[in-house]
């Protein structure tokens, strides 16, 4: 099958898949590629977040049921899903306190699960690809930072953004605080620095080939996505809500 429908974050996670995400996979026999913003900013708190499970998993469930030949994945942060009360994720709050190698997929395999109860014994689990980012859409910009100046139209601060991936392992490890996350250091170091414009200029600027390679989950990500593609059948769902 060779629909892809990704929940994503945000705006410049929807332009994201669009312009980058979008071509790549269309060059692995996709036929269409879009995305639907889950997020909604008056209801986000400080630390920024998504709308609760339920209401999400609703719309996942609905365009499942509705298209029984698609794929449907998600693209969100792992550090703003709520993890407590009628809102929480699942997995968010077990991962709270799991290794930071393992954080990512104990969400993706939790959301998995909930998400192959609601539709019933006979969807076929390779139809929903989750993905969660550990930190937030900035980090992937530290996957070339020469790159990343240019498209920002600050060459000079490269060495600076280079200073910040060399503290890390790789870009995805960029940690996350109020203080530290990867847009806050963004911020500090380009004022006025305007997410929806410059991360997607930086993010076509870098180039896929670039994230790919220096991100590691991303990377998951795209071959599992591919392996879906390339599943025999996608046999209709049972609703067994």
């Amino acid at each position: 099958m060779t629909r892809l429908l990704i929940h994503v974050e945000g705006q410049t996670e929807e332009s994201f898949v669009n312009e980058l995400l979008a071509p790549y996979l269309y060059s692995k026999g996709f036929t269409l590629v879009s995305a639907r913003i889950v997020g909604n900013a008056r209801q986000r708190d400080r630390r920024g977040g998504i709308k609760p499970w339920p209401a999400v998993r609703k719309g996942i469930l609905n365009h499942l049921r509705q298209d029984a030949g698609c794929l449907v994945s998600t693209m969100i942060d792992f550090y703003g899903l709520p993890q407590s009360g009628a809102s929480a994720w699942p997995g968010r709050h077990a991962a709270a306190t799991s290794g930071y190698a393992v954080k990512a997929s104990t969400v993706e395999n939790a959301l998995l699960k909930d998400i192959t109860q609601h539709m019933g014994e006979s969807f076929n689990r390779e139809r929903f690809v989750p993905y969660v980012m550990m930190h937030e859409y900035e980090a992937m910009l530290f996957s070339d930072c020469r790159a990343f100046g240019r498209g920002i139209g600050t060459p000079a601060l490269a060495g600076q953004f280079q200073a910040v991936r060399d503290a890390f392992g790789s870009p995805e490890e960029i940690d996350d605080s109020p203080q530290t996350a990867p847009s806050k250091r963004v911020e500090n170091l380009v004022p006025g620095y305007s997410k929806p414009l410059l991360g997607t200029l930086a993010a076509l600027e870098i180039g896929l080939d670039a994230i790919r390679r220096e991100c590691p989950h991303f990377r998951s990500w795209l071959g599992r996505l591919e392996a879906g593609l390339n599943a025999s059948s996608y046999p209709s769902a049972t609703d067994s809500r």
